[in-house]
């Protein structure tokens, strides 16, 4: 989003600045079978590493992918950012084996990310066997999926997110995976998920090579309401993280709305000669209280295995 420039409406910079969170502006994914690259994920600032245990890895190589993640969880987390996996489908025989080892790892994944919800049964699942520490992501990538999302996302496990699959809701619509031929997908799955208080993130770029067109995609997604991103390759997340960011002068400008409002006391206030009201303070605020700060360390969540205090 461009800075704020003059003669720009204060609304509508306000609105665009809505669309920042700091919660996930990147997840970087890594097959499972190489679980140990993970680690390097902390070098490129992504907010989430995850390790793979689906489309990345041949059904010939679950078991190894499964058991490589389970020594991966078996050991404190060495890294600042936070560590995810996600599970095969829940309606497949490897997907149940991918949650009851995940289960008996005694280094729990922050976030477990599950693929191809259509209902919320497949999320309380998986929250009511990994407990109420760890955080679910639902892969919202199916016709049926989107159709459902309002019910989805009103679940009472600990849903924090949901991921649009570009790839397999072409798969199963027979559209192209063009932004334009999903828009509608995309939308609902923006407003299902921003009503119910989570977060959005768009799928992946594949074309590693092709940076205009993740630029391009990112910055649509952004407009379009989504917080984050997905990235399949290390070299991507920086450019993520910068586009779901909001720029210097982007904080500067938030921070003279709270100014302004706090030395005002009347609820609205004139910025630049536009009447600025509680809605757009309050947005200022929440940008600053999340990016206008150093980023905090992930706390130390793997000193004690999980029978020694954690769920």
């Amino acid at each position: 989003m461009p800075a704020f420039q003059p003669g720009m409406s204060v609304s509508r910079w306000v609105v665009n600045m809505k669309k920042f969170s700091r919660y996930c502006r990147s997840i970087l994914f890594t097959p499972a079978l190489v679980a140990e690259r993970s680690v390097k994920a902390d070098a490129t600032d992504a907010d989430i590493a995850l390790i793979d245990l689906e489309d990345s890895v041949a059904a010939i190589h679950k078991a190894e992918a499964r058991n490589r993640a389970v020594a991966f969880f078996s050991r404190p987390s060495i890294t600042a950012c936070r560590r995810a996996v996600r599970i095969n489908n829940l309606g497949s025989p490897d997907g149940l084996l991918d949650l009851l080892a995940l289960c008996g790892c005694p280094y729990k994944p922050d976030v477990v990310m599950v693929p191809k919800v259509e209902s919320p049964r497949d999320l309380e699942i998986a929250g009511s066997l990994l407990g109420g520490v760890v955080e679910l992501m639902a892969i919202i990538e199916t016709p049926l999926g989107i159709e459902n999302i309002s019910a989805t996302v009103s679940t009472r496990a600990r849903l924090t997110a949901t991921i649009f699959g570009a790839a397999d809701f072409a798969l199963t619509t027979g559209t192209s995976i063009d932004w334009h031929s999903q828009h509608y997908a995309r939308s609902r799955l923006v407003t299902a998920t921003r009503g119910a208080g989570l977060h959005p993130l768009e799928s992946p770029w594949f074309d590693v090579r092709d940076t205009d067109g993740m630029v391009t995609a990112a910055r649509r997604a952004r407009e379009l309401g989504y917080g984050g991103m997905a990235a399949v390759h290390p070299c991507q997340v920086p450019v993520i993280n910068e586009i779901f960011s909001p720029s210097q002068d982007d904080i500067d400008r938030a921070r003279r709305l709270v100014a302004a409002s706090a030395s005002d006391g009347s609820g609205i206030c004139l910025i630049d000669g536009v009447a600025v009201g509680a809605p757009f303070i309050e947005s200022a605020r929440r940008l600053l209280q999340e990016f206008d700060a150093p980023r905090p360390m992930a706390k130390d969540r793997y000193a004690e295995p999980a029978n020694m205090g954690r769920a």
